[in-house]
């Protein structure tokens, strides 16, 4: 055999091992999430994020930051409509997410059929909040409309449990004194009772318990219990004798995660929440899981309850707002009066 053939099988052979000793393995790149989000998550999705992370690393590879923003609900959806690119919306309500879709078509109109339980990973409800040993003997929603009891809630123009803790109201007065004229009575009262209309949840929970204004709060069950851990000598909690299902949605926003290329992780990022360590997260931080497994373990601290839906008492939320929140609706009829 002549040297050159020699050479030519020697340098074959140097490539040939090279190549067995170095694969390429391709690392995907890395990924940031935007989660636009209502006021009072900002803790459960602070642990349920790192899970998460956790999660699609050993999954995948793939190293992913999640950034969080929060404020009152209604807000939140404007924000993303101006253009804010959010990649996950987890709103409070359905109506906040519907808007999504009507202005600007930022996700498709069946946007709820996308995910279980109609896109609501976990619920909550309306409880009232007040001072250590409940000093106003506040029993129900009827307490709050005595002249001697000043309500804190949020404005339903921009927060989302503004708007359940109104619809609350407004049906628990309906069933008890008879008919809208009688809940939008009671309503007006209530409102007159009101100093103060924060934006969003956690504002009137700051004003009621860091402010020290007010008698009672009008507050998301979960951030009556932080409140407690917060500030446990100085407020209580009661469960009024009837209370709203609350039911905040979650959804991809399409026309982002398209444009971004984030929509594979966004998709994996809200399903990842209905598994039972995200549903065990989701009881640990005091709102309700879908999971049987979750409900029976937190079933002590959040009691089965008398609950209405919004379906039921008002036809959903697309009949809801326009009755009640839109410009000149049933809100703006009584807080012009009330003021």
């Amino acid at each position: 055999m002549s040297t050159r053939r020699h050479f030519a099988l020697g340098l074959l052979a140097t490539t040939l091992s090279a190549g067995a000793a170095l694969p390429v393995l391709a690392q995907p790149a890395p990924v940031t999430l935007l989660n636009v989000s209502y006021d009072p998550t900002r803790e459960l999705y602070v642990e349920y994020n790192a899970a998460f992370i956790k999660h699609w690393k050993a999954k995948t590879g793939q190293d992913v930051t999640i950034r969080q923003s929060h404020g009152g609900s209604g807000r939140q959806a404007r924000s993303i409509i101006d253009g804010l690119e959010a990649d996950v919306a987890t709103l409070a309500l359905a109506g906040d997410t519907d808007a999504l879709h009507t202005n600007g078509g930022w996700i498709p109109k069946d946007w709820q059929k996308r995910l279980p339980h109609n896109s609501t990973p976990y619920t909550s409800t309306i409880v009232l909040v007040v001072r250590a040993g409940n000093p106003k003997n506040i029993k129900d929603w009827d307490d709050l409309i005595r002249p001697d009891v000043k309500v804190i809630t949020p404005n339903p123009k921009t927060s989302g449990g503004a708007r359940w803790n109104y619809l609350a109201a407004w049906e628990f007065a309906k069933r008890k004194y008879g008919g809208d004229a009688k809940a939008q009575e009671f309503v007006k009262k209530l409102y007159e009772n009101v100093p103060v209309l924060d934006t969003g949840a956690r504002g009137s929970s700051v004003t009621f318990a860091q402010r020290n204004q007010g008698d009672v709060f009008l507050s998301w069950e979960n951030e009556a219990y932080l409140l407690e851990k917060e500030f446990g000598s100085k407020v209580d909690f009661i469960y009024p004798s009837l209370s709203i299902l609350a039911e905040p949605a979650v959804t991809v926003v399409d026309r982002n995660v398209d444009r971004k290329g984030t929509r594979a992780v966004a998709q994996a990022y809200l399903e990842y929440l209905y598994t039972e360590e995200a549903q065990d997260i989701i009881g640990k931080h005091f709102y309700r899981p879908r999971s049987e497994r979750a409900q029976a373990k937190y079933a002590k601290q959040l009691p089965k309850l008398n609950l209405f839906t919004i379906d039921e008492a008002f036809g959903g939320w697309d009949q809801a707002a326009k009755a009640h929140f839109v410009d000149g609706g049933t809100f703006d009829q009584i807080y012009i009066r009330a003021k």
